[in-house]
């Protein structure tokens, strides 16, 4: 094969040919290791953290004799535990990043090599060849590529529609594409195929993007364009970041501290030290000579500033990360095996992805969320509708109102009916049987008027593909009423009444635009009627309404209030009779402005509103975009917790502002509804500077001073959010008005943004977080939601029915929205509030481990001698302290998960990041040295000219060390069962268990054995008895315990509450401004198809298959 793919040096350049490129690989890898370089890459992102890299600092300086004052393995061993737990948890991680990588690109598809068909691994752009439809044309859908799940059409160019599916012609198909080089434009594309000596003009109509799915095609083949990450969607999907929480963040800038104040101890330790070798050090010099290396009291200083550095190391803790991932692998693991997160249908559980980020789950402040697929199922059901005035869906009985629907009407009379289809108001079947005259004529509208396609492989089994959802239910609710629309041809339409078979001719269709808001379709009835059929929003037919309507259209727009209230999506349907020779006329009009070369749309438009007008109401009708289970009460929900909820779609405004009502994003009582329409920064930018008046009721430059730089993040004064909502197009993102519009929408309650392309998505999201100090959450169920989940502070995917891109790019995985707000208010609350009690609890115990020897230094000479015995400061971290504090942080709840949802406001505390801080740090900081100062000095003032029952002395360095560490591991023991809020069997057995076994370590470790064996190593030998049985120490130990927890219990008792206030909700039935829920999802020009007669073949036999599947999409792989 000779056919060849050329890219152009720019995005829209074809003239220029550069080189014969081609992506070598098409495999998709969010994976990061492996065999091989695992180790070595992984070692240097651990030492990047800040405190595995001053511990290996630290290593080296107690290998020189000269300045180590401790053995090298209270350094080593720890180090070593910290690198591996970290290292296997990377690792586990990364395999199952494998895994999901192998399971996408081991996916077959069918490719064309040598005219023989061969399974192969590839996802590719493909330029439309031939396909099994007429004209070539191919039915798309692109859900996953835009969110809308209405049918495109795709059409090959005629030269290579030819050859159809005939192999040998395909494999000897030697075209060459000149095309743009690979870009993130979704809806454009630009290239020239030359063949056969002519060259042919490409466009985007031609080409099927990745992630498309074929709908209503049997086959079709394909020339591969871009493959891989080339693709356009893959060229949307954004860049992975390593995402780090803002604990993370915190910490980083803490241990800084830490260093600062470590370095500031240690240096006046070192000066302590020269002062005291200059004042009383020449008087010893008889028993503590100088080293030979020693010449001055400055350089002996200088050593013991290093000698103190290596001592009091542990300020900066090195279990300290390995525990905050150890403490993360817990709680993502109760995500993981929460069942109440589980999806019984799919048979799919939560999933937690990445296990770095759960307790930034306990802080967002804004979800940015996708709609189709993620609050919506794609499901539209015919819900209500009202016809001649009279009201039909609801279900009575004696009692009234009937909530509970149980009993489906029955439509066995109906052969052609759907069997899914339900309904539950039998008035409405009974209006059809006795013959109403205006309810006939409603069905038949909605038989007539549409753009669906029809098709019937099995007798009696019609299956409809719409172009819009809304259209589908429609159709098919026309079809169980006894209306069926059954087939069609470029000039005629055929529905079924009552039994019997009518053909209607098909004169015009008057299609929709984004403008009109409506579409209309001109047939001639059996009887040679001239009939105009009509839909659409109600404030467009409305105006278009006869007078004599008027009494009938108020009636009906008191069930659009009442359909809208229940969050249903509604469209007016009306009718004309037109008289013949008006029509003649008209359709000259027609004709001429199609053929117009000047100002078309214009002309087409003025002559369609010459024709829809006095139209005569026949209705409206109701349909519910089923929502998936539980949506309004999640976001409800959320909105108590403070928490804005942004919505992100690449649907049209319409469509997204009804779902926004359905799911309580608007509110009954919302203030207004802000609509940014302009077309250039002037006209949006004036229309963001108004809103943003209007929602805060004050002066702007008052409250929002200019900012000089953008790097500034604007600062919002206290209670400036009001109930309000606002909603923008995609075009408000394309100028230079970032600042004002995430000063303006952070403002409101809610967002919603339409016709967002992904990589917009992504950009609203990094607008936020540039100019917002808060918490971002992106959720989404498409690969066009992969750049707004990567782009985010928190990725979520729903595993739905677009495919796996956005779960594979997710953070956190489940299959449905519902599981959101357990996901943050109850595993994300619990995550953060045991995260900073964590921290809270380890830097003080550290603080208080470690400053005791800042006092000791007072009465050893600035000697750099140690407090405690080599064995402790190698196990205080390590095994003594650290059961109770995990213990701690994974199994506290300050209050259970019931109560974690009914008080939603509990969750606002995160938001603020209230419970560990940088003034929560100092606190911790002077905790930390009035308890070391207690614990030196409790133990001195005990011992000091003590004697034994015997008369010796006690106050020995062995005895006053056992004294002093046991002081402090009881009272850190004792201070985190204040912190315990929830005790557990297994919180009992850390907590109590960790200091009996520091007591059997002891005896251990103190033992004669092996003090005798190694001398040098263990050398308090027979001291845990002798000082066990003092009664000084067990008085040291009380009186320790009592001095370091007055203050915290206190301070628990005498610090001020501030409760959260308690919202006042009201319900307040929607204003007129609420009242239409139009959404309607068609693509302009497809009238224009389907009159066309490229839609069906219209008596051509159909084309063999070559294959025996029913359904294929093959593509040409041609180098």
């Amino acid at each position: 094969m000779a056919a060849q793919v050329n890219w152009g040096s720019g995005n829209s350049t074809i003239s220029t040919l550069q080189v014969n490129r081609w992506s070598s690989d098409n495999s998709v890898k969010t994976s990061k290791y492996n065999a091989l370089n695992f180790l070595p890459m992984n070692l240097f992102e651990q030492f990047q953290r800040l405190a595995n890299a001053y511990f290996l600092f630290l290593l080296f300086l107690q290998l020189i004799p000269q300045i180590s004052s401790l053995a090298w393995y209270t350094t080593v061993i720890p180090l070593m535990v910290v690198l591996s737990i970290t290292a296997v948890k990377d690792a586990i991680d990364d395999v199952k990043r494998h895994q999901n990588d192998n399971q996408v690109n081991n996916r077959s598809v069918l490719v064309l090599m040598n005219a023989v068909p061969e399974f192969v691994i590839l996802k590719a752009d493909i330029l439309l060849l031939s396909s099994s439809e007429p004209y070539s044309l191919a039915y798309i859908e692109t859900a996953e590529l835009d969110g809308e799940t209405n049918l495109k059409v795709k059409q090959a160019i005629t030269v290579t529609s030819e050859m159809e599916d005939n192999l040998k012609l395909l494999s000897a198909f030697d075209g060459e594409v000149r095309c743009e080089s690979p870009n993130n434009k979704l809806d454009r594309f630009t290239g020239i195929l030359m063949y056969k000596g002519k060259n042919y003009i490409l466009n985007h109509d031609r080409l099927i993007l990745r992630g498309c799915v074929i709908r209503n095609t049997d086959w079709c083949y394909g020339l591969v364009i871009f493959t891989g990450p080339d693709t356009k969607v893959m060229q949307n999907s954004g860049k992975s970041t390593f995402k780090r929480t803002h604990i993370d963040h915190l910490m980083n800038v803490l241990v800084l501290w830490i260093f600062l104040f470590l370095g500031c101890m240690c240096f006046l330790l070192a000066v302590g030290h020269y002062i005291w070798e200059n004042n009383k050090g020449y008087y010893f010099q008889d028993y503590l000579p100088w080293e030979d290396y020693v010449s001055s009291s400055v350089f002996s200083a200088t050593l013991m500033f290093w000698s103190y550095f290596i001592i009091l190391n542990t300020m900066v803790p090195i279990s300290l990360y390995v525990s905050v991932e150890i403490i993360r692998l817990g709680n993502s693991f109760y995500i993981n095996w929460d069942r109440k997160m589980f999806y019984e249908p799919k048979n799919t559980p939560a999933q937690a992805r990445t296990t770095t980020l759960n307790e930034e789950l306990g802080q967002v402040k804004y979800v940015f969320s996708d709609k189709t697929g993620t609050l919506t199922q794609n499901i539209m059901i015919f819900n209500k509708c009202s016809i001649n005035g009279t009201l039909y869906g609801d279900v009575y009985d004696k009692n009234g109102p009937r909530t509970e629907k149980r009993e489906k009407v029955d439509f066995s009379y109906n052969k052609l009916a759907d069997p899914k289809f339900s309904f539950y108001d039998k008035t409405l079947v009974e209006a059809v049987k006795r013959g109403d005259r205006w309810v006939h004529l409603f069905f038949l509208s909605l038989s007539l008027c549409h753009t669906v396609i029809s098709e019937e492989k099995v007798e009696g089994e019609l299956v409809y593909q719409a172009q819009s959802p809304d259209e589908g239910a429609l159709v098919t609710a026309a079809r169980n009423f006894g209306f069926v629309f059954r087939s069609r041809t470029s000039e005629t339409i055929m529905v079924v009444e009552m039994g019997k078979a009518r053909i209607y001719q098909l004169l015009a269709i008057l299609d929709f635009s984004n403008v009109r808001k409506r579409m209309s379709v001109i047939v001639r009835t059996p009887e040679n009627r001239i009939l105009l059929f009509c839909k659409g929003a109600d404030t467009i037919i409305c105006e278009l309404l006869h007078p004599s309507c008027r009494s009938l259209k108020d009636i009906t727009m008191d069930h659009l209030d009442d359909f809208a209230s229940d969050g249903l999506r509604t469209l007016m349907v009306a009718y004309r009779e037109l008289d013949s020779a008006f029509f003649q006329d008209w359709s000259k009009k027609h004709s001429e402005a199609c053929l117009s070369l000047e100002d078309r749309e214009n002309k087409i438009s003025i002559v369609y509103e010459e024709i829809e007008r006095d139209l005569m109401l026949l209705g409206a009708t109701a349909i519910e975009d089923k929502l998936q289970d539980g949506v309004p009460e999640t976001i409800l929900t959320l909105n108590k917790a403070k928490i804005k909820i942004w919505v992100l779609t690449g649907d049209k405004q319409e469509t997204a502002v009804n779902i926004a009502y359905a799911c309580n994003i608007f509110e009954d009582e919302m203030d207004e509804i802000f609509i940014v329409e302009g077309n250039n920064d002037e006209t949006v930018g004036g229309e963001l500077r108004y809103e943003g008046r209007t929602a805060t009721a004050c002066h702007w430059n008052q409250d929002f001073p200019p900012i000089s730089s953008p790097s500034m993040a604007p600062t919002l004064p206290e209670g400036t959010e009001k109930k309000c909502v606002l909603v923008l197009q995609a075009h408000a993102l394309e100028g230079n008005l970032e600042l004002e519009l995430v000063r303006t929408a952070c403002m409101c309650k809610g967002v919603i943004c339409c016709r967002m392309t992904p990589l917009q998505k992504a950009q609203v999201v990094e607008l936020v977080k540039k100019y917002k100090k808060a918490v971002t959450l992106a959720i989404g169920d498409g690969a066009n939601d992969v750049s707004m989940i990567k782009a985010a502070h928190i990725g979520v995917g729903i595993s739905g029915q677009e495919g796996m891109q956005a779960m594979l790019s997710s953070d956190y995985a489940f299959s449905q929205f519902r599981y959101l707000q357990r996901l943050l208010l109850v595993h994300g609350r619990w995550s953060y509030n045991r995260m900073c009690k964590f921290l809270s609890y380890f830097f003080y115990k550290n603080f208080s481990f470690t400053l005791v020897h800042v006092w000791y230094a007072f009465y050893s000479g600035f000697s750099a001698q140690t407090v405690y015995d080599t064995w402790f400061i190698t196990f205080y971290n390590l095994v003594y302290t650290s059961l109770p504090v995990l213990g701690l942080s994974l199994f506290d709840q300050d209050v259970n998960e019931t109560w974690s949802l009914r008080f939603p406001e509990l969750y606002e505390p995160g938001q603020h990041n209230l419970y560990f801080n940088k003034k929560e740090f100092v606190k911790c900081l002077l905790h930390g040295i009035y308890s070391s100062f207690v614990l030196f000095f409790i133990p001195m003032g005990t011992v000091y000219n003590s004697v034994r029952k015997d008369g010796k002395e006690i106050s020995d360095y062995q005895s006053f060390s056992l004294i002093v560490q046991t002081s402090l591991l009881c009272v850190v023991t004792m201070q985190i069962t204040l912190e315990t809020t929830y005790w557990t069997m297994i919180s009992h057995v850390f907590t109590w268990g960790s200091l009996g076994f520091y007591f059997c370590v002891l005896f251990f470790l103190y033992s004669d054995g092996l003090c005798l064996l190694f001398p040098d190593i263990f050398q308090f030998l027979g001291n845990i008895l002798n000082t066990l049985n003092l009664p000084q120490m067990w008085l040291s130990v009380i009186l320790s315990i009592i001095l370091c927890m007055l203050p915290v219990i206190g301070y628990q008792f005498l610090k001020p509450l501030h409760p959260l206030p308690y919202p006042i909700r009201t319900k307040l039935k929607h204003t007129a401004s609420r009242r239409s829920a139009y959404a309607f999802s068609h693509k302009q020009g497809f009238g224009a198809l389907i009159t066309s007669g490229k839609t069906r073949s219209l008596g051509k036999p159909q084309r063999r298959q070559s294959f025996n599947s029913p359904r294929h999409l093959s593509w040409l792989h041609l180098r």
